[in-house]
C-alpha cells in the first residue's frame, strides 16, 4: 500500500491526532481534504491534526468487506503509520463508497482500531435495494457483511459513527438501513442526508460541518 502523509505547518514532531482516508489521492485532488483541513486550523475551528492519504493497489478486491485487508489495515497500516508519525490517540478514519464500507468492516472486526468514522455514501448492499450490483464481482461478500452487522450483538466498540449520504443517490436507502441497524445495536451512529449524488462535489461540501464536528469531538480520544 502506498500512503502519504499531510502534516500542518508547524506541526514539528508533536504528537497529533490523525485522519485516515481510503482512497487519499482521490480526496486529496478532487476533495481537496488537506486545503479543507489547513483552513479548519488555521482558523481555529480544530486543533492541529495529520492526514494519512492511503491508496489501494485493488480497489474493488480490498475495500469490498475483505478479511486480509481488514486485518492488514488494523495490524499493519495503523501500527506503521503510529511508528511513521507520532499519533495522538486512536485514529478516526475517513472513506466513501466501498472505501466507506471496508472501514466499517475493519471497525467490525477489529473494533479499538479506530476512534471514530466518517463514511460517505457507503456501498452497504442489501439485495431488496441493490439487485443492480449484483453483477460486481465482491457483492455476495459485501452482502454477507451487511447481514452480518445487522444481526451482531452490541458494538463492543463505543467509538462514533458519522454517516453522509446524498439525496439524489441510489445508496440513499441502504445508508439508512444501515444507519437504523447500528442504532439497534446501541452503536453511537448518525446519518446526514446531503444535497447531491454519488461523487466527490457532494462528499467535499460534507466534511464542513460534520467532519469538523467529528474531529472536534475525538480530538481527546
Amino acid at each position: 500500500m502506498a500512503a502519504r502523509i499531510w502534516s500542518p505547518a508547524g506541526s514539528g514532531g508533536q504528537a497529533l491526532p490523525l485522519l485516515v482516508a481510503h482512497d487519499g489521492p482521490d480526496y486529496e485532488a478532487k476533495g481537496a481534504l488537506t486545503r479543507y483541513a489547513g483552513a479548519l486550523i488555521a482558523a481555529e475551528r480544530l486543533p492541529p491534526f495529520r492526514i494519512a492519504l492511503l491508496a489501494a493497489a485493488d480497489r474493488d478486491e480490498w475495500y469490498s468487506a475483505s478479511a486480509a485487508y481488514a486485518r492488514a489495515l488494523a495490524t499493519d497500516v495503523v501500527v506503521s503509520l503510529r511508528a511513521t508519525v507520532p499519533v495522538a490517540g486512536r485514529p478516526v478514519g475517513i472513506g466513501a463508497s466501498l472505501g466507506a464500507l471496508a472501514l466499517l468492516h475493519c471497525h467490525h472486526r477489529w473494533p479499538g482500531t479506530f476512534g471514530g468514522l466518517f463514511l460517505q455514501s457507503g456501498s452497504f448492499f442489501v439485495p431488496r435495494f441493490d439487485r443492480h450490483e449484483s453483477g460486481f464481482s465482491r457483492y455476495g461478500r459485501i452482502v454477507r457483511f451487511v447481514r452480518e452487522v445487522a444481526r451482531a450483538a452490541a458494538p463492543a466498540d463505543p467509538a462514533p459513527l458519522v454517516l453522509t449520504c446524498g439525496t439524489a443517490e441510489e445508496n440513499l436507502h441502504n445508508n439508512r438501513q444501515m444507519a437504523a441497524a447500528l442504532a439497534e445495536r446501541g452503536a453511537c451512529v448518525r446519518l446526514h442526508e446531503i444535497d447531491g449524488g454519488h461523487d466527490f462535489e457532494g462528499w467535499r461540501a460534507a466534511l464542513d460541518p460534520h467532519l469538523t464536528a467529528l474531529l472536534a469531538g475525538r480530538r481527546r480520544s
